[in-house]
């Protein structure tokens, strides 16, 4: 699965459209090998990421669950520990070996 797409269901405050189409792009791109299609090519694609969207908005709407939502800045403040823990606590300024 490709890594920048995220968990999208049951946070607080609610997965948004915007969010639901960078996933299904990040999606058809890795399942195309497309970061940006031909011209030919753009209308497949465009309506593959629409229909993606659609399927996974229906899916979000569908499920059920009876835990409280997760709330979005403490699962991001536990992905930031696990990452320091993974990589070391500053990677920002590394830049790849020469």
């Amino acid at each position: 699965m490709c890594r920048n797409i995220r968990t999208l269901y049951h946070f607080e405050p609610p997965v948004t459209d915007t969010e639901i189409g960078a996933a299904a792009l990040q999606f058809v791109r890795k399942v195309s090998g497309f970061t940006r299609p031909s011209e030919v090519n753009r209308k497949a694609f465009e309506s593959a990421v629409a229909e993606v969207s659609g399927t996974v908005r229906h899916l979000l709407d569908s499920l059920v669950t009876n835990t409280a939502p997760r709330n979005r800045e403490v699962e991001a403040a536990r992905a930031r520990a696990r990452s320091a823990r993974r990589f070391g606590p500053d990677r920002k300024g590394l830049t790849p070996n020469a």
